[in-house]
């Protein structure tokens, strides 16, 4: 919840936890499957819950003290009976899951005073080799840690004194650009793989390479360029020298792994700037594309864009699911797939053999509408998954306006004259105020999705709040002729979606 930062956890006293009441990764598993087979909650008795201890981190920020404000959005782990959770300013806590009580706490030192756009930190990692335990938290300062999971203490022998600074090597030509971890890394065959959040304000900026580091000692192992450099794969995607020191493109949400296969799968997010760009003609690889890597050499097995040249902020917000079942329509004999579910703002899901990237069911490649704004070249089509159907809206027309309340449907029209609403998702935003949904929040976002493995049901939390914003010619000595302005959501004065209900959907 923004501007607060305070966690409470409600639940039964039962015996002490058990290894299969463990959360010890993100999304419950390497995969991110945020399944949980506990019965012991359920809609007989959710109403009887009572607060059996409350946690208070006090890292908050409205920004009255501190000059950016602060969101709680951590996912805690639990394991061995302990619970890690980072605070807002990147604290690291470590509490008995039963209690609450303090076991110990870590501070990097993390600057309050930076000007971010929000202060938050979405979890941490936990990798063991059978003798060594870590937690590996990262900061929005684009620092690493390994901190010992008993003592709290860094690890000596991790990098420097405990501590890797990200920053070298992406960052080197923009000091001061932000760069950051804000969710946390994965690990693969001892290999820790990073993302990171960076700015894509501007057109140039810090690589969002994916990089992967000895668990054990901080060590760099490979780089994967997420904008591929001269005579890789992918280069001739990006014309002339507009790939180089390309802002965007990077992993700042959750990725997954498959330990059997060796493979990190890795949601990339689009290049900067998000609604120009013809500054970048070409499909703009790996832009906005699911990339599975070895996780010990970077190699790049496959990879699947979602959108060409995108120009609509559609990043990949969600952690890709990893997950087996028997699919209808997917294999004649009716056998069980390995898949990979790539669940999107967009409203889609794209789903693969996640050994090979064969995509599961038909995605269609389907023609899009030019855009207007001179110099820009739209890619002619874009793809669509053919199963399953989306699960959010891709289009307004005025006849679904907001009837909720009187003041609501005057002040939505207000806003709207004169703006383009017509058409669907991937029409282009252009010099007049343009709405388009799903919005770049989603649909889909940084929640992403479960599944449930005794049903083979894939389950999709989303939001429907269309964005709106216009492109704003710039002076000639601009560094770019074009810019968004008053860039928002659809909704009236009081935040009520300008469309009619629903407003999200569990699908």
């Amino acid at each position: 919840m923004s501007g607060l930062s305070r966690w409470s956890f409600a639940l039964f006293l039962f015996p002490l936890l058990s290894h299969g009441q463990e959360w010890r990764y993100y999304g419950g598993d390497a995969g991110g499957s945020k399944f949980s087979p506990l019965a012991q909650i359920n809609k007989k008795n959710v109403d009887q819950l009572a607060v059996a201890w409350m946690f208070d981190t006090k890292d908050v920020s409205d920004g009255s003290v501190f000059p950016s404000r602060s969101a709680f959005e951590t996912t805690p782990l639990v394991v061995d009976g302990t619970m890690y959770l980072p605070s807002s300013f990147h604290r690291l806590f470590a509490l008995d899951a039963e209690t609450g009580r303090i076991k110990w706490q870590f501070d990097p030192k993390f600057n309050r005073y930076a000007r971010v756009t929000l202060h938050f930190n979405r979890g941490v990692t936990y990798w063991t080799d059978g003798l060594r335990k870590r937690i590996f938290l990262g900061t929005q300062e684009g620092k690493l840690f390994s901190i010992d999971a008993s003592t709290g203490k860094p690890d000596p022998g991790f990098a420097n004194e405990g501590a890797l600074d990200l920053r070298k090597g992406v960052a080197d030509s923009f000091p001061t650009t932000p760069y950051g971890l804000t969710s946390p890394v994965s690990v693969c065959r001892d290999t820790i793989v990073t993302g990171a959040w960076v700015a894509d304000g501007e057109p140039l900026g810090p690589a969002g390479d994916i990089r992967g580091w000895d668990a054990r000692t901080g060590a760099l192992r490979w780089t994967f360029h997420t904008v591929p450099h001269p005579g890789e794969f992918g280069h001739e995607s990006w014309e002339g020298e507009s790939w180089k020191n390309r802002a965007g493109v990077n992993a700042w949400s959750i990725m997954s792994a498959d330990e059997k296969l060796g493979l990190v799968y890795v949601p990339l997010t689009s290049p900067a700037t998000d609604f120009f760009g013809a500054d970048r003609k070409g499909d703009n690889l790996f832009g906005d594309s699911l990339v599975a890597l070895d996780c010990q050499t970077g190699q790049r097995r496959w990879h699947f864009q979602t959108v060409h040249h995108n120009l609509w902020d559609y990043d990949l917000p969600a952690q890709p699911l990893l997950y087996t079942a028997a699919l209808a329509g997917a294999r004649k004999d009716g056998s069980k797939i390995d898949a990979v579910a790539q669940i999107t703002k967009t409203g889609f899901v794209f789903t693969f053999d996640r050994a090979t990237g064969k995509p599961v069911f038909p995605i269609e490649e389907k023609s899009i509408p030019p855009s207007p704004i001179p110099g820009e070249q739209t890619s002619k089509t874009q793809p669509r998954p053919v199963r399953p159907p989306p699960f959010a809206r891709q289009s307004f027309s005025l006849s679904e306006l907001t009837k909720v309340t009187p003041e609501s449907t005057a002040d939505c029209l207000e806003r709207m004259k004169g703006a383009d609403t017509e058409g669907d998702l991937f029409r282009p935003v252009t010099e007049k105020p343009t709405v388009f949904f799903p919005g770049t929040n989603g649909g889909a976002n940084w929640g992403g999705g479960s599944f449930d493995p005794a049903t083979g049901t894939l389950y999709v939390n989303s939001m429907d709040v269309g964005a709106f914003t216009k492109l704003l010619r710039r002076p000639d000595d601009a560094k770019l002729p074009f810019r968004n302005q008053g860039f928002g959501r659809f909704w009236d004065g009081n935040n009520y979606p300008c469309q009619e209900p629903p407003w999200g959907s569990l699908t």
